[in-house]
């Protein structure tokens, strides 16, 4: 199972990457969005399942550097700040500029869910209740963020013209609610799941059932 999970997160990575989208994105505020929750909110929650307790699993070997909620706080200042004008203009009117915004995204987003899903976490009560509040804190802020560009009454993002008879402003509503329905419901699905398993593992110290 743990391979069959990595394989799918690999394989939505190269969909979000060598498919159609970033053809897409420089017209597309929706396509470049679906790109962004396809590697940090599905792709990357997948790869850290496949890899958690395996050798690729890097929490064992450096579990300062994957501390759950500091993790999540890197996460929000990445991506809040390529959703600023400016550098979400140079993501996507520059291939070296999508590059950076991209693996950014993965290795932050990477980061979070190894925090919260690793072989570290899966020992410790504190790090796994540390884990539920770097999820649901992500959830928070992406939930913050789709909806401020969902509800936006101007367009922040005005690449080209009208599209498929979009406007940008309608791109821009698209794309918010893409990350509302996609971005925050898997983080808050992950914190969700965290919480149960943290839950078992503490009946089952108590002399409860087996986890």
């Amino acid at each position: 199972m743990p391979r069959l999970t990595l394989v799918a997160g690999l394989a939505v990575l190269a969909a979000a990457w060598l498919g159609p989208l970033p053809a897409l994105a420089p017209r597309y505020f929706s396509a470049h969005m679906t790109m962004h929750m396809a590697v940090v909110a599905i792709a990357a929650p997948l790869i850290a399942l496949g890899v958690s307790g395996g050798r690729l699993d890097l929490t064992y070997r450096y579990p300062a550097l994957f501390s759950p909620i500091p993790a999540s706080l890197l996460e929000l200042l990445v991506v809040w700040a390529w959703h600023a004008p400016a550098l979400h203009h140079a993501a996507r009117s520059s291939v070296t500029g999508l590059v950076l915004e991209q693996g950014a995204f993965l290795l932050s987003g990477l980061l979070v869910w190894l925090a919260a899903f690793g072989s570290e976490s899966a020992r410790s009560g504190i790090r796994a209740g540390a884990g539920v509040v770097a999820l649901l804190l992500t959830s928070m802020h992406m939930t913050l963020l789709g909806a401020l560009l969902a509800l936006a009454p101007r367009a922040l993002y005005t690449h080209g013209a009208a599209h498929g008879g979009r406007s940008p402003l309608d791109e821009q509503h698209l794309g918010g609610a893409i990350m509302l329905a996609v971005g925050g419901a898997s983080y808050l699905a992950g914190g969700l799941w965290l919480s149960v398993r943290l839950l078992r593992q503490q009946h089952a110290a108590r002399g409860g059932e087996p986890a």
